[in-house]
């Protein structure tokens, strides 16, 4: 920095280096102070409107601004607008049974539209954003249904879960018996062994080897498993599992398990109907 100014008449501070890169003391653009000073007032303008200062002195919290706004306020603002554009929608509701929704084409489009957040908040995580199914749990936008397909069907699953047994067959049949019926099974023709009915399976799965909705059980004459299989197992594989050590077999604690909770204690009769028609509406309802 040099001792003397060497730029005579000029506005800088005096302050030179490398002989001439220096301070200059001109004023800022007047675009930018106008910027500025419009910065400051709208700060002080925003602090007397809005809720602003965290907290006062005395612990008496924050400022609550002019209007009294708060995010909080605005919104139940939101919600009340919602419901009161839903509420002529769930008044006839309340008083229609889930059948009776799906034969009302504008009610069953409000149904499936409020719906959504009720099937991603209780079933998405088993059965899938779209009801795709998950890793051991049943798809529900197919025509296979264990309990029957009808929206009745649908609703009485909702209200009171499912626990379906299949018995453990594996200390009953030998491991050539447990290939036979599982090659039949995969095959899609479970009454062609003998096995069949000798062994009861007829009991469950019906003469026709295509289930029974009273109980549950499966069809096995489709190319529609319940279980897929694991890592390396093959179909074949997954099904003599099933076989061999059943479902929710309490004798057996390597059985399989699948159980629906019921809901019918957790959520409204009005939200159990909107999930019904809801499931039915993915297009495998019956």
């Amino acid at each position: 920095m040099a001792d003397k100014n060497p730029f005579p008449g000029e506005n800088n501070t005096g302050h030179i280096w490398d002989d001439n890169l220096r301070e200059l003391t001109n004023p800022a653009p007047r675009w930018w102070m106008i910027g500025f000073w419009a910065s400051l007032i709208w700060w002080i303008a925003y602090g007397v409107i809005y809720p602003m200062w965290p907290a006062l002195p005395g612990g008496q919290g924050f400022t609550k601004g002019v209007t009294g706004w708060t995010q909080m306020n605005e919104y139940k603002e939101g919600v009340a607008e919602v419901e009161a554009v839903r509420a002529e929608f769930e008044s006839k509701l309340a008083g229609m049974s889930a059948a009776d929704i799906l034969q009302n084409e504008e009610l069953s489009q409000y149904t499936v539209a409020s719906a959504k957040v009720l099937f991603g908040d209780n079933c998405a995580a088993c059965h899938g954003r779209s009801g795709q199914g998950g890793p051991g749990f049943p798809v529900l936008v197919d025509d296979d249904w264990l309990y029957g397909g009808t929206i009745e069907n649908i609703e009485q699953t909702i209200v009171g879960g499912r626990k379906g047994v299949m018995t453990a067959h594996g200390k009953i049949l030998t491991a050539e018996e447990v290939d036979e019926l599982g090659n039949a099974i995969v095959k899609g023709e479970p009454t062609s062994t003998p096995l069949f009915l000798q062994k009861g399976c007829i009991a469950c799965h019906g003469m026709d080897g295509k289930g029974m909705a009273l109980l549950g059980s499966a069809n096995l004459t489709d190319s529609i498993t319940r279980f897929l299989p694991d890592g390396n197992q093959t179909l074949l594989d997954s099904v003599k599992y099933t076989i061999v050590h059943g479902v929710n077999d309490v004798t057996d604690p390597a059985t399989r398990e699948a159980v629906m909770p019921a809901f019918g204690d957790r959520l409204t009769k009005d939200e159990i109907k909107k999930l019904a028609v809801y499931v039915h509406k993915f297009g495998g309802g019956q």
